[in-house]
């Protein structure tokens, strides 16, 4: 009997130190969609990325009006085709195929230039931007004493949080701790993320 009393105490101990451990665990959230579509940093690699990314298009859409135009010349030619004309209308259409297929090629390989190149620029630029953010939530955490922060934003999936009532919301002290005006409106679109 004594052995059953004394279980319970050592177990009762052990759930109340369970429930104190608990109680002293502080949560936070954040909404990382807000801080990147505010952040002056952030809109200015996006932007970055969106002007290369215009450049890169700019070029192949002059390389897609070049092959228009080639091919036009080679419908229009093919049409005046004539018994007359057969032998030399034949050979100026075989060399507009091979420039058309050359052309087609040029084109294809400017695409993935410019995919390869978009990418390469997202993974220079984004980076030093996501540690700055890990930095900023790391250092406003030990600061507020939070135990565990989570990430509400749309672009995650609202994966991170399903629910939650209260916590400490300490998006605007991240804002803060960038150089973002707390009280900065997100865009209405957002800066991209990686």
């Amino acid at each position: 009997m004594k052995k059953l009393i004394k279980g319970l105490f050592v177990a009762a101990g052990l759930l109340l130190t369970t429930q104190v451990v608990s109680a002293q665990q502080k949560f936070g959230h954040l909404n990382s969609d807000e801080i990147f579509s505010t952040w002056s940093e952030a809109k200015t690699v996006s932007s970055t990325i969106e002007n290369l990314a215009k450049t890169k298009q700019a070029e192949i859409d002059k390389m897609i009006t070049e092959y228009q135009n080639k091919l036009k010349a080679a419908q229009d030619k093919e049409r005046t085709l004539s018994e007359a004309n057969k032998d030399v209308v034949v050979k100026e259409l075989q060399v507009a195929q091979t420039e058309l297929t050359d052309l087609q090629k040029r084109i294809e390989d400017a695409r993935n230039k410019a995919r390869t190149d978009v990418e390469a620029k997202q993974a220079e630029v984004f980076p030093p931007l996501q540690q700055k953010v890990a930095t900023a939530i790391n250092a406003i955490s030990k600061e507020k004493g939070l135990s565990y922060v989570f990430d509400i934003s749309a672009s995650q999936g609202f994966n991170n949080l399903v629910y939650f009532d209260g916590g400490e919301d300490i998006t605007a002290a991240v804002k803060t701790k960038l150089g973002i005006a707390a009280t900065a409106k997100p865009a209405t679109t957002p800066a991209k993320k990686p």
